[in-house]
């Protein structure tokens, strides 16, 4: 959590005096691509804040109503950081790029423009660098793309996403705005604007959707699968483990349900006295699994059931 803060307070302190200058730049200079990214650059602002809030939520403690905690609030709030970027960010630019398009204003001295833009490549760039080496920290042997969908911890990935699309952005609309001055192009203000809005879009899709299966209860692993199932039945009381039910609290909270088969011939204290024994077990070995649900099944019972289901 300490190094997704760092990259968010980054990201928080470059966006907020970025975006006031490109307004105060786009305002004096009449450019859309200028003010659409002033709006991207406000959206980013906002959605810093909505991930600290994310994360602040995230951290109160079970209560009556939540017994498992607070975790999910995290997820939720980068869902709607995804909607924001899609709806205000990537929605009011290609709007802005489209209207600029069809009826081209005339641009006004760009030279303000130009020195926004590459201070904002500076500021940008270094919170984009920042963020980037804090996820590489978390990535290990991973590829870029496998940790960005394996991590559940969505303030790391959502950052570096928001930092790229800005970084990317600031040289389109440079680009369209030299060429759009040099050969007396007026549309290319327009055209940045909606490159910009269509790249938002773009990134805020991919963000949805990674928020969305965090939301919706992404559980473990194969891996971390098959080794809690080998745990188990290394039991010596144990049959056989039935199922594996479980589901992300938060990035550093899991809650696991299993259904064991325990030998036939145990009395209740038995029962008890290994499920503490397996829960103890499974705890000790992933400390970010805090709940541990274990529900008895018999054995011959379920086979008797399938059997039933096949005839």
């Amino acid at each position: 959590m300490a190094s997704s803060n760092k990259s968010i307070y980054s990201a928080l302190a470059a966006n907020l005096l970025i975006a006031i200058t490109k307004f105060v730049a786009g305002f004096i200079s009449n450019s859309a691509a200028m003010l659409s990214e002033g709006v991207h650059s406000v959206v980013d602002t906002a959605n810093q804040l909505l991930l600290l809030l994310g994360l602040h939520q995230s951290k109160k403690k079970p209560d009556a109503r939540h017994p498992f905690g607070y975790g999910k609030e995290l997820y939720f709030y980068s869902f709607i950081v995804s909607i924001l970027i899609f709806g205000l960010g990537g929605g009011v630019s290609v709007y802005q790029g489209i209207s600029h398009i069809i009826h081209p204003d005339l641009p006004g001295n760009p030279t303000w423009s130009y020195v926004v833009l590459c201070s904002s490549v500076v500021f940008e760039g270094t919170s984009f660098i920042i963020s980037a080496k804090e996820f590489n920290k978390l990535r290990g042997d991973q590829t870029w793309w496998q940790a960005i969908t394996n991590s559940k911890d969505p303030s790391t990935f959502l950052v570096l996403f928001e930092d790229g699309a800005a970084v990317i952005g600031l040289f389109i609309v440079m680009i369209c705005l030299f060429l759009g001055h040099r050969y007396h192009l007026d549309y290319l203000d327009g055209v940045a604007s909606l490159l910009v809005g269509l790249l938002l879009i773009g990134v805020s899709v991919i963000l949805a959707r990674e928020s969305r299966s965090l939301l919706m209860g992404e559980g473990i692993g194969k891996q971390t699968k098959a080794r809690i199932e080998e745990i188990v039945e290394e039991d010596a009381d144990v049959l056989k483990l039935m199922h594996i039910l479980s589901t992300y609290q938060s990035p550093s909270e899991i809650l696991i349900m299993l259904i064991v088969a325990f030998k036939a011939d145990l009395n209740t204290d038995e029962i008890n006295e290994a499920i503490s024994r397996i829960r103890n077990r499974v705890k000790d070995e992933y400390n970010l699994i805090h709940f541990v649900i274990i529900q008895p099944e018999s054995y011959m019972d379920k086979i008797s059931a399938n059997v039933q289901t096949y005839i």
